[in-house]
């Protein structure tokens, strides 16, 4: 597997501070995996494919914006945008997208190219971070996403394409809980620094190497034992109280393709 560089755009590394996020990551992948049903899964947005091997015994099929990031996977891979996929009407089962439509400006059209590839009756599960939990409810921070979601934008999303969607909510411990305030904290004090935000005024391609900089400064030169001790089994999925939840698991059933005039609608 390839040593894609490290940056905010994909996670690639359980290296330092780096290993709660790769390891809340990698949690994901093996809670999400038992609501697959049998057949043949595309691992959507997929990055450098750390966990694909939580979907076996499927067979998987990776796809990503990034050659990359999928070179030497050992599965078969797929260079692709989300929004166009280049496979036939109901060539899969199942579609998992972990961290991922979160990094386009018009997450309808991934839904929609899902629904396209999904078999009838296919199952699609969407990972996405919660935005009222994740840094700052009212903006977006992090350059590489273009849109967040809280749990009622969520589910209304998913149900221009799906008839039935079960929202879930992916909950860490309480030694994580610590660490992820702390960063919180060191990014409020950072931001109000700018208390004009002028930073929403700061291209995207300039924030973006900033972004990677500071997560840098922050979790690869400071090592952190108790962020080291994170593992899979610090996080789980739970049905209630989903808005606390850092992350937000929507489970997709029954797909439909949506009128033409709902699809012009774009995001919610």
């Amino acid at each position: 597997m390839t040593r894609a560089p490290v940056t905010g755009e994909r996670v690639v590394t359980a290296r330092g501070g780096f290993n709660p996020s790769f390891q809340r990551h990698v949690a994901t992948y093996r809670l999400c995996a038992p609501l697959l049903p049998a057949g043949r899964v595309l691992d959507l947005g997929c990055g450098i494919g750390h966990s694909f091997s939580a979907l076996e015994p499927r067979e998987s099929i990776g796809v990503d914006s990034s050659a990359e990031a999928l070179d030497g996977q050992g599965r078969p891979t797929v260079v692709a945008d989300m929004r166009e996929l280049p496979f036939a009407d109901g060539s899969f089962a199942s579609v998992l997208a972990v961290q991922s439509i979160e990094h386009v400006p018009d997450p309808e059209r991934v839904l929609e190219e899902v629904v396209r590839v999904l078999e009838p009756g296919g199952i699609a599960v969407f990972a996405t971070p919660n935005r009222l939990q994740f840094a700052r409810p009212d903006e977006i921070i992090d350059p590489y996403h273009y849109v967040e979601f809280a749990p009622d934008e969520l589910r209304a999303l998913c149900e221009r394409f799906f008839a039935d969607v079960e929202l879930l909510g992916l909950f860490g411990s309480a030694r994580w809980r610590v660490l992820v305030d702390e960063e919180l904290e060191r990014l409020d004090r950072l931001l109000r620094r700018d208390p004009l935000r002028l930073r929403r005024l700061v291209p995207r391609r300039v924030r973006q190497p900033l972004y990677d900089r500071l997560l840098t400064l922050n979790r690869v030169d400071r090592p952190d034992p108790r962020a080291e001790a994170i593992t899979p089994e610090d996080f789980e999925l739970r049905g209630k109280d989903v808005g606390a939840a850092f992350d937000l698991v929507a489970v997709c059933r029954r797909p439909h393709r949506p009128a033409a005039s709902a699809l012009a609608g774009g995001p919610l």
